[in-house]
């Protein structure tokens, strides 16, 4: 990057086309928050070692995939098992199950790479329901990981297929009616592909005498951004030379842009619970949770960057108006560039929270339940995942897929323009950065080499985390993006292999990036992951003793020790 005090106007390209002076960047990045202070190492070299300093008029290398016979034959593998793959994705989205529970779900999956080879352990950093596949052949080759997910979310329960929201599970609850958990994020494919490109590697490199070790992380807890997170600060990840990461999306694109860190915090207030119909001194947990969340929306326009995200959930209100809520729990996501500019708009949101619980007179304590850096790029090891997403060509949609993601657009008042039925070009990231999703494959980045792609597996202009997608995750678009995925990031894998230099150039890259940062977990001291107990059949299938040694169990439990508020001295009767 050229020295931020030069005062010549160097010039770049918007990916719009728009051109941008120098000045101009320095400008935009102010407003955004990100001033050309974080820039530098010295203030923030977290966002330093993520910034691009590529120049916009950026076009991809090409010659980077390589044909080969192991390639070959880790796509004909694939070709071959197709049944059994999308099988696989079809079951796991069929258990639809929800973080840290991925009981069925997790089990099939280490089924499926069993068949392929792999030694499975369960219970990988103490999580139940995570495990560790991992395949050797031959002696000194490289380490490649792969990334698989499975759990579901809550509430978007959606019918295979059809393209209008009729959810698969409905609760017929007379007071606080919904809908189960679907793979409204498309884990059931996530999980499957990356089992499936692992599997395809391991195969080709038996058959062709390529030494590798092959890992696969079955990962749990996603969604809430625990699984990954705490592995790394256990040292699951270590020894590796590469990681490959790809997540279900609306278009088949890759890139080496960052992602936002991110904490995830719970607020707990404790009141005195009493008859609604006699409130006077009972002191509403509630209430202190609603003035939290009425308070951190003021944050907003004087404290919250484009660059950041602020959102919040209150999953703890309490059961009926009749009784004043004694406990009520409010939780946060709070986004940003990196970890340290979280931690800026995390302190300002805990003083927001002691300043509610001061006015509702209630207590209040909070936890943090994930944390998360934002990803570091890796540009080198996109530009060789592109080369092959454009050798292999687009997911194969058939009529059947594109007519249900028209169906889905005109449902949502979207334009009805189908599957994303092409590959993106490869352009540099926007030098603004404006914020985002956060992952917890972040963490894993900053350890080793990591890369990360999308495939598309919902409709053009719908998102994520909707019943929408959920509709598709299994259905001819899914089918359709879970093989195509597989053989993404198989083919990249192999280029690993019979391509020594790649590999060297993308590790010294991330020599490079990592040279002034030493990462560190966001996760605070003494911090205890949540789980949940298993049943027993899941512990005995899967060999394991409950509870793991990292966490305390039972937990602690929160009760209320509050007492009622005081009106004062007593009225003397009116005469």
């Amino acid at each position: 990057m050229c020295d931020l005090h030069d005062q010549h106007e160097h010039e770049s390209m918007t990916p719009n086309g728009q051109t941008l002076s120098r000045r101009r960047i320095m400008q935009l990045l102010g407003a955004a928050g990100v001033t050309t202070a974080v820039l530098t190492a010295e203030a923030d070299p977290v966002m330093a070692a993520s910034a691009d300093p590529t120049e916009a008029a950026y076009e991809a290398p090409e010659g980077l995939a390589e044909d080969s016979p192991a390639k070959t034959a880790a796509l004909d593998w694939i070709e071959s098992h197709t049944d059994r793959i999308t099988g696989l994705n079809a079951e796991i989205w069929e258990n639809a199950e929800l973080s840290l529970r991925e009981w069925k779900s997790s089990i099939a999956e280490a089924r499926f790479l069993e068949q392929a080879g792999f030694d499975v352990k369960f219970g990988t950093a103490g999580f139940p329901t995570a495990f560790t596949a991992t395949f050797s052949y031959g002696m000194g080759g490289p380490v490649l990981g792969f990334s698989g997910e499975y759990d579901a979310l809550p509430g978007l329960s959606q019918h295979k297929g059809v393209g209008h929201h009729d959810p698969r599970e409905y609760i017929h609850d007379p007071f606080a009616p919904g809908y189960g958990p679907g793979h409204g994020c498309g884990h059931s494919a996530l999980g499957t592909a990356a089992a499936s490109a692992a599997a395809a590697v391991a195969q080709a490199a038996k058959q062709h005498k390529l030494p590798v070790t092959v890992k696969f992380f079955g990962s749990t807890a996603e969604e809430t951004l625990i699984g990954k997170t705490y592995a790394v600060s256990e040292g699951v990840y270590e020894g590796l030379d590469a990681f490959l990461d790809w997540h279900p999306s609306t278009s088949n694109a890759t890139g080496w842009g960052s992602t936002t860190a991110m904490t995830a915090v719970t607020f707990t207030f404790l009141g005195v619970a009493g008859h609604g119909g006699t409130p006077l001194g009972n002191k509403s947990a509630l209430d202190a949770a609603v003035m939290m969340a009425t308070m951190s929306e003021f944050l907003r326009e004087e404290n919250l960057a484009p660059s950041g995200r602020l959102h919040w959930v209150i999953n703890n209100g309490g059961e009926i108006p009749n009784v004043t809520p004694e406990i009520a729990e409010i939780s946060y996501y709070v986004r940003e560039g990196s970890p340290a500019r979280v931690q800026v708009l995390l302190d300002k949101v805990i003083a927001v929270s002691e300043a509610a619980a001061k006015a509702s007179q209630t207590t209040v304590r909070h936890r943090v339940t994930s944390a998360c850096w934002n990803q570091l790029p890796s540009k080198s090891f996109a530009e060789l995942l592109h080369a092959n997403m454009k050798q292999l060509g687009p997911p194969e949609f058939t009529d059947e897929a594109h007519q249900l993601a028209k169906e889905l657009q005109e449902s949502l008042g979207l334009p009805q323009k189908g599957m994303h039925a092409e590959i993106a070009e490869l352009t540099a990231p926007n030098p603004v950065f404006m914020g985002g999703g956060s992952t917890d494959v972040a963490d894993i980045s900053w350890n080793v080499p990591t890369v990360s792609m999308g495939a598309a597996l919902a409709p053009i202009g719908t998102k994520m985390h909707t019943w929408s997608t959920a509709a598709c995750a299994a259905a001819a678009p899914g089918q359709a993006a879970v093989v195509a995925a597989a053989k993404y990031l198989a083919a990249t894998a192999v280029d690993l292999l019979t391509q020594p230099a790649r590999l060297k150039a993308i590790k010294d890259e991330f020599a490079e990036r990592t040279r002034d940062v030493e990462w560190k977990t966001a996760l605070p001291d003494g911090y205890e992951p949540p789980m949940y107990e298993p049943p027993e059949w899941f512990l005995k299938k899967t060999g394991q003793q409950w509870p793991p040694e990292n966490i305390t169990w039972p937990p602690k439990r929160v009760v209320s020790q509050e007492k009622l508020s005081s009106l004062g001295p007593e009225l003397a009767p009116q005469k």
